[in-house]
């Protein structure tokens, strides 16, 4: 487990820092970068939040508040608590489009900054738990990274960098027309922003 929680941290902090980030849309408070290599399609979203960093952490860490603003989390219970950073969910997903809905079991590890200039970080990923095995009423699918990273601007704003990783297996649709599917993600983006302000 500590493995896992430590792997889950850096490879979100790994990913934040790769070259090659594209911006491919701008908006007043949302910009969607995009990363591709081989078949792995990567997305950032940064939003300009105006409240402090450690409250922005407190509720973008809590999944369970995740479907208030994110409409691609139908349910979102908590499997099982590691420890105070660490939690395992279980989370649904509404079907799209004829589309069996998707689930999934997520570890979620959260990290305070050790500096000032550190973020504060959430990392996501899937995991596979022999108590919760694949229904046939869902179609169980992967997280391969994704997750916050959160840097203070001010006592009172902060940056909220949102990251994640698929395959193009995983989301055709997306791999195929980013442009297409970036109004989704500034719907999302925005929605996240006004949930957390």
């Amino acid at each position: 487990q500590v493995y896992l929680s430590y792997s889950n941290i850096a490879t979100l902090t790994h990913l934040a820092a790769k070259p090659g980030w594209e911006i491919t849309s701008t908006l007043d408070d949302i910009k969607i970068w995009t990363h591709e290599e081989g078949d792995v399609l990567s997305l950032k979203v940064e939003m300009q939040v105006k409240i402090p960093s450690d409250l922005a952490f407190s509720l973008l860490s809590d999944f369970t508040r995740r479907q208030q603003w994110d409409k691609h989390y139908l349910t979102c219970e908590v499997l099982q608590a590691v420890h105070e950073d660490e939690k395992i969910y279980y989370v649904t997903s509404p079907s799209v489009s004829g589309h069996k809905p998707k689930d999934f079991v997520v570890l979620v590890s959260r990290r305070q900054p050790c500096k000032p200039s550190e973020p504060y970080i959430v990392a996501v990923k899937s995991v596979t738990l022999t108590s919760m095995p694949p229904s046939s009423e869902y179609c169980r699918s992967e997280i391969l990274c994704a997750g916050f990273q959160i840097y203070s601007d001010s006592s009172s704003s902060c940056t909220v960098c949102y990251f994640n990783q698929v395959t193009s297996g995983v989301l055709p649709h997306l791999a195929a027309n980013l442009t297409g599917s970036s109004k989704s993600i500034e719907d999302t983006a925005l929605a996240c922003i006004k949930f957390l302000e």
